[in-house]
């Protein structure tokens, strides 16, 4: 790395955190501390508004923005592909922000990057699903939840679970703090929140969600809340297990249950462990295997198992 090269990433460096200090920035390029010194010599020089704070270390001056130099073609098609992804799976202020960030990325590549970035995002595509009640609903609710964490408000809503709670209800009333929004591949997006009625955090996925509102009672979050390093946890304490034929052991893998946690093939099928808060969770999808699974246990799981396959040949 030359001196150029070596300037221009202090600045992003810079622009990336608030402080760094000399001994860091040393650490990251690869230089002594002094060269560092030397270096923001110059960059002063120059006229980039470096600040350096004794016993802290260095910053930039308040609103001042170096934009990148360039991009290489995998850099422009990441950017570009996450700014997609966001435009078509978040609410429209983010969409139209990401749509508006696009255009800028594009407009600062050089013409042969450009030509290359277009060629390679031709051959990717991001399907979406039809734009159903479902999808529109979400990306409402999405706007709202923002809204609602960036003033700090509690909201209001109406909850449909997939599992009915053991006195047999589905849809609750729910009071909560909203904390965070998580993407999950299966699951969409999820509502990370403390619940009033729970008394805890609980996770919402947010097609779920209905008649939302914003309260005007203010909430905080805690101070030992960090939703990137937050684990929630593992209440699945109930074991169900069941040997599928070994012809769609391919198919049972790529299906990708979230409650699965072992698999092995033996000579009398696909054997495969599961972990549930409730057997329930499981029975409409083991159901859609037909005849080429059986549940081993628990018996009650299996009895259950039978009690819906009595009602379906009724109804046949």
């Amino acid at each position: 790395m030359n001196k150029t090269e070596r300037l221009l990433a202090i600045v992003m460096e810079l622009q990336r955190s608030r402080l760094r200090t000399a001994d860091e920035l040393a650490e990251v390029l690869g230089v002594s501390a002094r060269t560092i010194y030397r270096d923001m010599q110059a960059l002063s020089e120059a006229g980039v508004p470096v600040v350096g704070e004794t016993g802290s270390g260095y910053s930039l001056m308040e609103g001042y923005f170096l934009p990148p130099v360039s991009f290489t073609v995998e850099e422009a098609v990441s950017l570009l592909l996450g700014a997609e992804f966001i435009e078509k799976r978040f609410d429209p202020a983010f969409r139209n922000s990401a749509r508006s960030s696009r255009r800028k990325i594009e407009a600062i590549l050089s013409g042969p990057v450009r030509e290359e970035t277009n060629r390679i995002q031709g051959s990717i595509r991001l399907l979406q699903k039809d734009e159903m009640d479902i999808m529109i609903r979400e990306k409402v609710n999405l706007g709202i939840i923002r809204k609602a964490m960036q003033e700090g408000k509690k909201i209001r809503f109406t909850y449909h679970k997939r599992v009915a709670e053991a006195d047999g209800s589905r849809v609750t009333e729910r009071t909560a703090s909203p904390f965070g929004l998580a993407h999950d591949e299966q699951n969409g997006w999820l509502l990370l929140a403390s619940c009033d009625l729970r008394e805890d955090i609980r996770h919402f996925r947010v097609t779920r969600i209905n008649d939302l509102t914003v309260t005007d009672d203010s909430f905080q979050l805690p101070d030992n809340f960090n939703l990137q390093s937050y684990r929630p946890k593992d209440t699945r304490g109930i074991r169900v297990c069941a040997i599928f034929n070994l012809e769609v052991a391919d198919k049972v893998d790529e299906a990708n249950n979230y409650y699965m946690e072992t698999a092995e093939a033996k000579e009398d099928g696909y054997h495969v462990t599961f972990r549930v808060r409730q057997p329930e969770e499981l029975l409409g999808w083991v159901l859609g295997w037909g005849a080429d699974v059986v549940v081993t246990e628990p018996e009650s799981f299996k009895s259950r198992i039978k009690e819906e396959i009595k009602k379906m040949k009724e109804r046949y």
